[in-house]
C-alpha cells in the first residue's frame, strides 16, 4: 500500500511540474525577414549587407544558413541581366555581407533564401537595391 501511495504522489508531482513548466515560444518562419543595411549604392563593384531579423522580437538572427542568392534587374524589366554575387565578411552577428558588380544604374532585385537554426521552413525575401551613377 505504501508503494501505491508513493507512486500516486510521484505522478501528481510530475503532472504539476509538467503543467507549470514554461513552454518554449516557437517562432513561425514568417516571423523572419531580411532587410538591407543600405538600400542605395553607387554602381560598380560593391560590398553590401543585409540583416536577418526576427520581426516578433526585433533582434537580429545570427548563424542562419543562406543558400539561395540571386541579383538581377527584374524591377527594371531586365530579369536576364544578372550578376555574380559572393559572400563577404560582415561587421557583426546577424548581418550578412555580399559582394557584387552593379554594372548599370537602376533597380536590382536581391533574392535570398535561408534556414534559421531551430526553425522549420525557409526564409525567402526579395529586396530592391538602387544603384546610382
Amino acid at each position: 500500500m505504501n508503494t501505491s501511495r508513493f507512486v500516486r504522489a510521484a505522478l501528481v508531482a510530475l503532472t504539476g511540474v509538467a503543467v507549470a513548466a514554461p513552454k518554449a515560444a516557437l517562432a513561425d518562419i514568417k516571423d523572419y525577414e531580411f532587410q538591407l543595411v543600405e538600400p542605395m549604392l553607387n554602381k560598380g563593384e560593391r560590398v553590401f549587407a543585409v540583416k536577418l531579423l526576427n520581426k516578433a522580437t526585433g533582434k537580429v538572427v545570427p548563424d542562419a544558413v543562406i543558400f539561395a542568392i540571386r541579383l538581377d534587374m527584374e524591377p527594371d524589366g531586365m530579369e536576364d541581366m544578372d550578376t555574380r554575387i559572393v559572400a563577404a565578411p560582415a561587421s557583426e552577428p546577424g548581418v550578412y555581407g555580399f559582394k557584387a558588380n552593379f554594372s548599370m544604374a537602376g533597380r536590382w532585385r536581391l533574392s535570398l533564401g535561408a534556414k534559421v537554426q531551430g526553425e522549420t521552413g525557409t526564409v525567402a525575401n526579395k529586396l530592391i537595391i538602387k544603384a546610382q551613377k
